[in-house]
């Protein structure tokens, strides 16, 4: 990937805020063993040579379909996974960057508090055996808040803070709702002030009236505590919504990367415009417009030569089935990674006048 502009390696311009995070060929290869002897016959490439970069205060969007491997990545980048190999390059509170890929265990502690996460599920992400107090505090107490009265305090400042009742404390979470149970959740990840927070499709369990109440919290306490976001997520609408930046995934690798209103309008990507056109539409009449992409997704146990996306795309040329495109910069701040991307003239949700 060219970060002639946005990399670690360089000052940040005057426009652009500082980077928090930069990803440097990532990957994750997951083993397939066979037979009694486990012998090693092939690997799931689930995080193919992933390259993007976070700046401070910013939320950048991670869509895709389901099995992409978007979830992987910021597994690997809160180091639940360890990556197969890359860079994960993170800029501490005192300026020092540090990668993250190698560390061990005992060396990524102090790390912790300052990169956090918010689950998808709300129903099995907290422990039902313990009360709301517990939950809460326990990041407190396993990081040295060992007085009780000072853990309370801060559970019942973090319970304001995320819009509940501090007299929930002593409650079980079978006694909330999926969005309540989600401002748990968040109030836990916000208890040790981190500095970066990945949100994991935080609401794709919950209903709709509630998945915009819970966006425009996030969106609330981005704004008061200064928070960065990686936002994981294949719902468009959602992204479009919270997403300062989106990356595009397809079969473990980064397709397009672009601020939101460029990546909406002027999709640069064959696949990205596919997934613009998959957009629901809520009118009967223009129902026929959506096309859904021929074949099916390529394994990534067995992805396909080139451009992992070629066999599916009406554009592909020669060159797409031979060599794999690298990410490159089209325009400022716009990446793609495909072979025809300058030529290709594609239609955004926006620019088409036949979709809202």
């Amino acid at each position: 990937m060219n970060h002639e502009s946005q990399s670690f390696d360089q000052q940040p311009s005057a426009a652009s805020k500082p980077l928090l995070l930069e990803v440097r060929n990532l990957k994750k290869y997951f083993p397939i063993y066979k037979g009694v002897m486990r012998k090693l016959v092939n690997q799931v490439r689930a995080v193919d040579d992933v390259s993007f970069f976070v700046r401070e205060g910013e939320t950048l969007g991670l869509v895709g379909e389901s099995g992409c491997g978007k979830t992987t990545v910021s597994r690997c980048i809160l180091r639940a996974y360890a990556p197969s190999s890359g860079e994960i390059l993170f800029r501490e509170d005192d300026g020092r960057v540090t990668d993250l890929a190698p560390l061990q265990r005992n060396e990524l502690r102090r790390f912790r508090p300052q990169m956090q996460m918010i689950f998808q599920d709300p129903f099995g992400s907290l422990n039902p055996r313990m009360t709301i107090f517990e939950i809460i505090s326990e990041p407190l107490y396993v990081n040295g808040l060992k007085s009780k009265a000072e853990r309370s305090d801060k559970v019942a400042e973090l319970l304001k803070l995320v819009g509940l009742r501090t007299e929930y404390m002593q409650r079980y979470p079978h006694a909330f709702s999926g969005g309540q149970r989600q401002r748990i959740g968040i109030a836990r990840a916000l208890a040790l002030n981190p500095r970066l927070v990945v949100a994991d499709e935080p609401v794709s369990a919950l209903d709709v009236s509630v998945q915009a109440q819970v966006l425009n919290l996030m969106l609330d306490l981005q704004e008061k505590l200064g928070l960065t976001y990686l936002f994981v997520a294949h719902d468009l609408s959602v992204v479009k919504h919270i997403s300062d930046r989106v990356c595009v995934m397809y079969v473990g690798k980064l397709v397009e990367m672009a601020t939101t209103e460029a990546l909406f309008q002027t999709p640069r990507h064959p696949y990205t415009a596919a997934l613009m056109m998959a957009v629901p539409v809520p009118d009967p009449s223009q129902r026929d417009i959506i096309q859904d992409l021929p074949g099916e997704v390529a394994s990534p146990a067995n992805p396909p030569s080139g451009c992992y996306f070629h066999p599916r795309c009406q554009y592909a040329k020669e060159i797409c089935a031979t060599q794999t495109p690298e990410l490159r910069e089209i325009s400022p701040d716009h990446f793609v990674s495909c072979h025809r991307a300058e030529e290709l003239q594609l239609a955004g949700i926006q620019n088409n006048q036949q979709r809202p």
